[in-house]
């Protein structure tokens, strides 16, 4: 069987994309998230508690955002780059069936989220370019669906195993092996060489390879606002109904959302700006922080998964497009700055929800903190807004 062309036509576009998509579905639905459907799991086989979920939650934050700042400082191609990035994801995540202990479990999660970092700035940066080069930028959508689809499709396998009664351990050796495979179907279909990457002027002031400031900060504000209801949804799902069939089903819809929402968006959201589009996605997420605040049930947990599944990958889309096109010269750097702020934003998320939760009752910490995200978000919203033009004129 030979390799698909990449050099001209529709087909190499395809195999682009697919690379692409796969290679985002791997390291964000499995090594970035595969965790959230999978710590009911585990809380409920009494192998781990809330608080131990924290700190793995956190080592994997702290691996991500160590993973954004020396994403652009690696010695290798992008696309090496993303192979060796995907690897480890398949090694870390079948590491958390080989060992039963919190210490290896925490290091298995900082490598997981270092890995997903590289994979997210290098895919994105060969993707684009390729994209660009085809003369085919709307595949842009279909790339970043990858996330989407690898949260659905981890989340689906998760549930029906949690109904089936399956342990963690096997499941995670079971996730694990998806990834492989996925690895082996991006290494075939990954071009072998990239294209020259043109560059793209810059406003006076900036240096090489950065972005604007306050794109990098609201970029941050969605990291925030995002994670916590991107974490703590099915534990919520899990307090409205203790039943891994009715409580699971939180996140494969989060990811279906999430997925479908970048295709969409090219067609249906053509005629904004990039601003528009990212402020538009912190007004949704916000509202979907909201929902299970005003009243937690089945209803408002369902809501709030649509509304952040269906907007936070639109905003990163938007937001990594955005930050290529104002980078000058190397465009790793701006999309590491990008990926950096989006990480402290996501580390700073659940650090506030536990600090508060120290003297709430119940839900009463992560509620507080789920209001402070959507108060954010609005802020950040209403910042972008208001500076398109000036933003304009100096890009």
């Amino acid at each position: 069987m030979s390799k698909p062309s990449i050099s001209s036509g529709r087909h190499s576009g395809l195999a682009v994309c697919a690379a692409g998509l796969l290679a985002l579905a791997v390291a964000m639905g499995v090594g970035r998230f595969a965790f959230t459907p999978m710590l009911p799991l585990m809380i409920r086989a009494g192998s781990t508690d809330v608080a131990a979920g924290g700190w793995l939650a956190a080592a994997n934050y702290a691996g991500y955002l160590l993973g954004a700042l020396t994403a652009a400082r690696l010695p290798w191609s992008p696309q090496r780059t993303g192979l060796l990035s995907l690897a480890l994801i398949v090694l870390s995540t079948a590491g958390m069936g080989w060992v039963d202990s919190l210490a290896p479990w925490l290091l298995l999660r900082a490598v997981a989220g270092v890995a997903s970092a590289w994979t997210l700035v290098s895919t994105s940066v060969w993707c684009l370019a390729w994209l660009a080069r085809l003369g085919q930028p709307g595949g842009a959508g279909v790339v970043y669906a990858g996330v989407g689809t690898g949260i659905a499709l981890a989340g689906l396998y998760c549930w029906r195993a949690g109904t089936a009664g399956v342990a963690p351990d096997a499941l995670w050796l079971q996730l694990g092996l998806m990834a492989g495979a996925g690895l082996l179907v991006v290494a075939w279909l990954m071009p072998g060489a990239e294209p020259g990457i043109a560059q793209s002027s810059a406003s006076p002031g900036r240096s090489a390879g950065s972005s604007p400031w306050d794109l990098v900060i609201c970029y941050g504000m969605l990291g925030f606002g995002y994670i916590l209801p991107a974490t703590f949804l099915p534990v919520l799902a899990r307090a409205v109904v203790d039943d891994p069939a009715v409580f699971g089903a939180a996140w494969p819809v989060f990811g279906t959302a999430a997925a479908l929402s970048t295709v969409l968006a090219g067609a249906v959201l053509s005629g904004l700006s990039r601003r528009q589009v990212l402020a538009g996605s912190h007004l949704l997420v916000a509202l979907g922080c909201l929902l299970p605040v005003l009243h937690l049930s089945a209803a408002t947990v369902l809501a709030s998964a649509l509304l952040v599944g269906g907007t936070f990958m639109v905003a990163t889309m938007a937001g990594m497009q955005e930050a290529r096109a104002l980078a000058l010269g190397d465009p790793a750097r701006a999309l590491g700055h990008m990926t950096a702020a989006f990480a402290l934003g996501q580390m700073a998320g659940p650090l506030l929800s536990s600090a508060l939760s120290g003297s709430a009752q119940g839900f009463g910490g992560l509620f507080t903190a789920l209001s402070a995200g959507a108060f954010a978000l609005v802020g950040s919203a209403a910042w972008l807004l208001r500076r398109p033009a000036a933003h304009a004129a100096s890009s």
